[in-house]
């Protein structure tokens, strides 16, 4: 008798890694809060493992617990931002901004959204502002920002409320908008109008104007802005002038994206 073959070695996986990200994706836009039952039934998973994966996430600061059910924290946005960023963005757009900063003797950025906060993924300069200088990695408040705005509008109501439940909406100019329905009333215009500007609220002098970049689907993956000081040009000014450009430029970097391997996989998953 012919000894049996022996069993195919499974490849290294971590298990508990696949079970706590089953349980991020048991939340859903119709199903924000879930309690510990549900979490498991959607899961698939024991309660027992549910639990621990809840336990193990909300120490992480990924999912946070309203009385007997949980939700998603908007630390989890981070797993996207950080598919994006991974992308090398900053070498593929260089040239774009590069041009947007040599049109308008400004500053051209490219940002995404991490949590409450944007992140600086690619810029170019052709000149230093005299209050505020960002580079590459570099972190605001994404309330008083053009790009920030641009980045929330493309959130889903769920999304945006779990924003608004962590940001602290504090005054950094006499000009900063912290009034969480006038936010929200911006933030609407600027889904409707395709970009957002704003002027001496994240500091005095500095006035921009946003358009988002989106991939094939539509969906809001980065903002693209000019930025300037308010004496060389106010904000009507700024949108009247640079809109056309910002938004040629968005397509642009919109087509190159489309290009990249990483995003026609994620297509074809």
């Amino acid at each position: 008798m012919k000894n049996a073959a022996p069993p195919v070695e499974r490849r290294e996986v971590m298990g508990g890694l696949a079970k706590g990200l089953e349980v991020i994706r048991a939340f859903t836009r119709e199903q924000p809060l879930l309690t510990l039952s549900q979490v498991a039934a959607t899961a698939g998973l024991p309660a027992a493992t549910a639990r621990r994966c809840l336990h193990t996430l909300e120490e992480l600061g990924y999912v946070t617990r309203s009385g007997r059910s949980f939700l998603l924290r908007p630390k989890v946005l981070e797993l996207g931002s950080a598919y994006l960023e991974s992308m090398n963005i900053e070498t593929m757009t260089r040239n774009h901004l590069e041009e947007l900063a040599h049109r308008t003797g400004d500053s051209a950025s490219l940002s995404v959204l991490d949590g409450i906060e944007i992140v600086y993924v690619a810029r170019a300069s052709a000149r230093t502002l005299l209050r505020l200088e960002a580079h590459v990695g570099s972190r605001l408040p994404a309330y008083p920002t053009s790009m920030g705005r641009v980045l929330l509008a493309g959130l889903d109501r769920e999304r945006l409320d779990r924003y608004f439940a962590a940001a602290r909406l504090e005054p950094l100019t006499e000009h900063t908008v912290v009034d969480r329905t006038r936010l929200e009333r911006l933030i609407d215009e600027c889904r409707r109008n395709g970009y957002s500007a704003v002027e001496d609220e994240l500091a005095y002098g500095v006035v921009a104007v946003a358009v988002p970049v989106v991939d094939q689907s539509g969906r809001v993956v980065a903002a693209l802005n000019s930025s300037g000081h308010s004496k060389k040009l106010g904000k009507a000014a700024m949108v009247r002038e640079r809109l056309p450009m910002l938004r040629e430029i968005s397509r642009q970097i919109g087509l190159e994206l489309a290009r990249l391997p990483a995003l026609a996989l994620s297509t074809q998953a």
